[in-house]
Parts: structure tokens; sequence; C-alpha cells
């Protein structure tokens, strides 16, 4: 969580600070649009109490001939599962962010966090949007010089889509809200977008 806290002002972002928010049941899981200096989805897993984090540019795809880039991010706390709003602008990551997909995964990878060291990883989701098996698989970096690059892949299972397609961002809803991130923007209010400490 250090590199998360050294990148944010509390005083003026509401994202949460992360202060130990207990594991709730099964393992979660929460893919967040956001629209910052370039719109991307942020892929979430709840493993040994933190939410390790990949940027998805294009976002998950339900289609397993679709090989997702994902590019690893700091951990986030599990508070962050719910976080929906705006980080203001001149803050690390300063745009408007929903909640476009949350639930619950279950590991197919025995010792999950060793699979994510080791650099591969299946796991199945259960959530309102994405479901079915999925692979994160490393395929450049890993010693320790900070630039690594998975692929976020669906597994051919019942869940599978051919021709799938992630559903364009500006359009999308919010799994918790229903809300678009024009409507988040638009519906702002001082507690969305700072408080002091």
């Amino acid at each position: 969580m250090t590199r998360y806290r050294a990148k944010r002002h509390f005083g003026r972002t509401a994202e949460p600070r992360g202060e130990g928010a207990a594991p709730d049941g099964a393992a979660s899981f929460v893919v967040q649009i956001h629209d910052a200096s370039t719109m991307h989805f942020d892929f979430r897993l709840e493993v040994d109490g933190v939410l390790k984090s990949w940027s998805v540019p294009k976002g998950p795809s339900p289609d397993p001939r679709e090989k997702r880039l994902a590019m690893p991010t700091e951990d986030h706390p599990l508070e962050y599962r719910e976080f929906e709003g705006i980080i203001p602008a001149g803050e690390y990551g300063g745009g408007t962010v929903i909640v476009w997909d949350q639930g619950t995964y279950h590991p197919l990878t025995d010792d999950f966090a060793g699979g994510l060291e080791r650099g591969h990883v299946k796991f199945r989701l259960e959530g309102t949007k994405l479901r079915g098996g999925y692979a994160l698989t490393r395929f450049r970096g890993g010693d320790g010089d900070g630039r690594e690059s998975w692929l976020l892949v669906k597994e051919k299972d019942e869940r599978a889509v051919r021709d799938g397609r992630t559903p364009d961002p500006v359009r999308a809803r919010s799994a918790r809200t229903n809300r678009t991130l024009k409507r988040v923007s638009a519906e702002a209010t001082d507690e969305d977008t700072w408080h002091s400490e």
C-alpha cells in the first residue's frame, strides 16, 4: 500500500486511504472504467488483503480469441472495490471512475499468490457482467525492472462468447449505480471529488 498512498493526496481526493477493510467471504474482483488521461479499464483481484491491479486499455473480453494487454499498477486497498466518483484534475489518475463490473472469483490455480509471482494464474469470475474462466499471463518483465506486461484472456468454456465485445466505455453503465461516466461527472458532489483531512 506504500506505492498507492505515496501517489495520492488524501486531502484532495475522495479515494479510500486503505485503512484495513476486512476480506468479505469469497475473494472479490472489480472492473472499473477510468476516464483519466486515457480511457481504460482497471481490473482488480482481491489477493492477500489487497486488490492486485492491472490497467486494461481495451477492457476484458468474453471472446477467447481476444488477448487483452494488462499492465500492472500498484496494489489498491479493498475499499477501492466500491469507489465511484471523480479524482480531481491534477491528482494522480485524475478523472471519472465507475464500477463497470463486480463480484467474486474462484482461483483455479493452486497457491494463487505464488502463481501471480510466477506469472500465470487461472480463475473463474462470478460477476454481474463477466462470468467464467479467465487467465492472466505475464509475457514481458517480471525481473524487477517494473516494466511488466500481461495478457488477460477468456478461457474456452460455456461462458465464452464468440465475437463478444466489451461495451463502449462512454456508454457503459455502472454495476453498482447504473450510472454512466457522464452522469457521475454531472452529478458530482463535493463528497465525490474532495474531502478535507
